[in-house]
C-alpha cells in the first residue's frame, strides 16, 4: 500500500478533529476524501504529509513509517494543500527552479518545462505568480508538487478557483496522473469526483462513514435503494405499497412508480410475482444510482 492510515487521532484542545481513523490507499489509485467543512479532511492530509503531528495513531507512506522519518516520506509525496503557499514577486520558472533546487533535481530545467507543460502553465508561464488568476496559480501549485516526481500526490482542493474549462483540463492531468502515482485528492465538486474517482472516502466529525468503491455507494446509501418500475397500464399504488421489501413508494406517472427499499433484489422478485398473480405487463423495471451528492447528505447530516 502506498498510504496506510492506522487508528489516526489528532485533538485540539478537547475537541476531537480525527478520532482513530483506519484507511489504506493501493498503488495507481485515485480515492477522493470527501466530508464536509471542519470534518477532518485537511488534518488528515496534513498529517499524512508530516506537515503536522499526530497524537496518535500510525501513518506509512511506501512502507516509511512518517513519524519516524519524515524527510524520507516527504521525498515521496507532492502536496498540493488548500492555501496553496506562493511567492507572488517571483516568476513562474523561477519559482518552479526554486523547488526542484529544494528537492535536488539534476536537470531541472527539462523537469520544469514538462510540468508546466503537463498542468497546462505555458500561456502564463512568463508571468510573475502575482499577475496570475487563481485558477493559474492553482497550477502553479500543482506544478510544484510533481516537480520531484513523487510516488503519492495529496491534493487538497485541487480544482479550487478555476472557471468549468480549467476544471475539465485538471481533471484530465490528476486522472492521467493517476496512472503511476497514487492520487488522494479532497473536493467539494461532487461531479468532479464522480468523473475521477473509483473509490471514496467520507470523513464526518473526525470519523469515517463510509469507504467504499464509487459504484458500491451509490447503490446502496445508508442501506436504501431506488427501484423504478413502469407497467403497461395505469396501477393502483396501494397495491405496490403492500409489498414487504418497500419501504415507500412514489408515483412519477399513472404508470411508472419509484419505490424505496432495503435490497433492490427481493423487490424485483416481488414485483414480478405480483405482475404473475395480477396478469400485469411490466414495460421496465429498474434499480437507480443515487448521485453522489445525496449519499453525501444522507452520511454527514
Amino acid at each position: 500500500m502506498s498510504i496506510t492510515v492506522t487508528n489516526l487521532s489528532k485533538h485540539y484542545g478537547s475537541q476531537k478533529a480525527v478520532d482513530g481513523i483506519s484507511f489504506n490507499v493501493g498503488s495507481a489509485e485515485i480515492v477522493g476524501f470527501l466530508g464536509p467543512n471542519g470534518a477532518g479532511k485537511s488534518t488528515t492530509m496534513k498529517m499524512i504529509t508530516g506537515y503536522l503531528e499526530a497524537d496518535g495513531g500510525d501513518i506509512k507512506v511506501c512502507g516509511i513509517t512518517v513519524q519516524d522519518s519524515s524527510i524520507e516520506t516527504k521525498k515521496k509525496i507532492g502536496y498540493l494543500p488548500e492555501a496553496n503557499p506562493l511567492y507572488p514577486e517571483m516568476y513562474v520558472r523561477e519559482y518552479l527552479s526554486f523547488i526542484a533546487g529544494v528537492h535536488g533535481i539534476s536537470n531541472p530545467t527539462q523537469v520544469i518545462e514538462s510540468v508546466i507543460k503537463t498542468v497546462g502553465l505555458t500561456p502564463e508561464s512568463n508571468k510573475k505568480i502575482g499577475q496570475l488568476s487563481k485558477g493559474y496559480k492553482q497550477r502553479v501549485g500543482l506544478a510544484a508538487a510533481l516537480v520531484h516526481d513523487p510516488e503519492v500526490l495529496i491534493l487538497d482542493e485541487p480544482t479550487s478557483g478555476l472557471d468549468p474549462n480549467q476544471i475539465v483540463e485538471i481533471r484530465e492531468v490528476i486522472r492521467s496522473l493517476g496512472k503511476n502515482k497514487t492520487v488522494l485528492f479532497s473536493s467539494h465538486i461532487m461531479q468532479e469526483v464522480e468523473a475521477i474517482c473509483d473509490r471514496v472516502i467520507i470523513i464526518s466529525k473526525g470519523n469515517i462513514v463510509a469507504d467504499d468503491k464509487l459504484q458500491n455507494l451509490q447503490r446502496s446509501s445508508a442501506g436504501k435503494q431506488m427501484v423504478t418500475v413502469e407497467f403497461k397500464g395505469t396501477l393502483d399504488a396501494g397495491l405496490l405499497k403492500k409489498l414487504s421489501a418497500a419501504i415507500s413508494v412514489n408515483q412519477l406517472q399513472p404508470s411508472t412508480f419509484s419505490i424505496e427499499c432495503n435490497s433492490a433484489e427481493e423487490l424485483k422478485k416481488e414485483l414480478l410475482r405480483l405482475s404473475i398473480e395480477h396478469n400485469l405487463d411490466i414495460v421496465s423495471l429498474q434499480t437507480e444510482t443515487q448521485n453522489l451528492e445525496s449519499v453525501f447528505k444522507s452520511l454527514t447530516t
